[in-house]
């Protein structure tokens, strides 16, 4: 509507005024012309609020196309199972199951195809079989499920063929393991950048197993929000550590060495590897009272950069001969770094981990830590010696305690149609 079209019609445009408008009073005069002006004014407010308070000479600037991460996939199917190298997701869910007694090799067999294919479809961005809520499958948010089998599961398969090193790892003076978070028959690690579609998948996997086995423990972890930073950034714990700096690139040599070359791998698990899962908790309340420099001797690195002590930069080779002009080591012989640092160098494993924020008890402030999730082909040879450095003597002792240990046979993936572990009944 135009402002003519909110205005009285002009007595004067056709020249026939009648006696009333020509003795129209001052004060309906002024009322009307009041009245003519808010009128415009209301006009105007309503050009410029459409305009976006820009005119024509200053449009107002495109908004920038939305950027929707949520379709990502990761394929299910491979001769290796997802999950492993794969660039890690921000969310993350660790479930160990316990089998149910009496549950037979036909019955893991049954699972395990049943589980497969429904996480082959959600990964894909399919609702899985008996899925009541197919539409929350619809964005798989690059979802990966990764099976692990416990010692448990592969004695109910085929005792002879497990691994050596499938057993619990051996006891270290620090931890103080609790069974809610240790062991298990069969391991599901479920990733995903969105926590929503970690959930959805959880439970549908969890329907498909409860004929055959029972929750022992559910651990829930997460990293940087997809996007807050950029990929391939190492992540940090809630200490602020940079953590996972040594890990050896995927698809280098050396990856290959660590996590599926060598060790002792039976037929079945060709492609396949193992993973030990550590629950540490990490006591933030007196790390508090830490200061930096203090923080920075313990770990052997610089808070800021993840640099060692000796380096600028996070990649930088830390140089343990260095000293200072009193001619103490610049980084410590009791600090994380050089305890962790094999001298062997066949000695190295690949570190996935993640964080955890559980509920405080009564008069805490936090009860916080790490899932620390680490890959290598020998856990005997590989993870076992690091972690009797770590618990003789490294200074972060101080301030975490290793709560929860389990280990795992990680099969290698399956073709379309089969299923993961499908090798340990040949």
């Amino acid at each position: 509507m135009s402002n003519r079209d909110q205005h009285p019609a002009d007595p004067t445009a056709d020249g026939n005024e009648t006696g009333t408008q020509r003795k129209l009073p001052r004060r309906g005069l002024l009322f009307g012309g009041a009245a003519a002006g808010l009128g415009a004014l209301a006009a105007a407010g309503a050009h410029l609020a459409g305009a976006g308070g820009q005119n024509s000479r200053n449009p107002a600037p495109a908004e920038p196309a939305e950027s929707v991460h949520g379709g990502g996939l990761v394929p299910f199917y491979g001769a290796r199972q997802a999950g492993i190298t794969t660039t890690a997701q921000a969310h993350g869910v660790f479930v160990a199951l316990d089998l149910l007694p009496g549950t037979t090799r036909t019955g893991v067999k049954a699972m395990l195809r049943l589980l497969s294919d429904d996480a082959a479809n959600l990964a894909a961005g399919e609702p899985a079989l008996a899925d009541t809520e197919g539409e929350l499958a619809r964005v798989p948010a690059r979802l990966t499920v990764t099976f692990g089998f416990g010692p448990g599961l592969v004695a109910a398969v085929d005792p002879a063929r497990a691994p050596r090193w499938l057993k619990p790892l051996p006891a270290f003076s620090i931890d103080r393991l609790q069974p809610g978070f240790s062991d298990g028959d069969l391991l599901l690690q479920i990733c995903a950048d969105d926590p929503l579609t970690v959930a959805h998948a959880q439970r549908m996997l969890l329907k498909d197993s409860r004929s055959f086995a029972t929750v022992r423990w559910v651990q829930t972890g997460f990293r940087r929000s997809y996007g807050s930073e950029k990929s391939g950034t190492t992540m940090r714990n809630l200490f602020g550590q940079v953590d996972g700096t040594s890990n050896p690139a995927p698809d280098s040599t050396d990856h290959e060495r660590v996590v599926w070359g060598g060790g002792d791998i039976p037929a079945w698990t060709d492609d396949g590897t193992s993973v030990v899962i550590r629950r540490i908790a990490m006591n933030l309340d007196k790390w508090d009272e830490v200061d930096r420099v203090g923080r920075e001797e313990s770990v052997g690195r610089r808070l800021s950069t993840g640099a060692p002590m000796t380096g600028t930069n996070e990649h930088d080779e830390p140089d343990f001969a260095a000293v200072s002009r009193l001619g103490f080591p610049v980084i410590s012989d009791v600090s994380h770094l050089r305890r962790a640092r094999p001298e062997d160098s066949s000695q190295r494993i690949f570190r996935r981990a993640y964080n955890y924020d559980a509920a405080p008890g009564a008069g805490g402030v936090s009860d916080s830590g790490l899932i620390f999730v680490s890959y290598q082909a020998d856990v005997d040879k590989q993870f076992t010696p690091i972690q009797r450095r770590l618990d003789e003597l490294d200074m972060l002792n101080q301030w975490t305690t290793p709560i929860g240990s389990a280990v795992f046979a990680i099969p290698p993936g399956c073709r379309e149609g089969g299923f993961v572990g499908e090798g340990l009944f040949a």
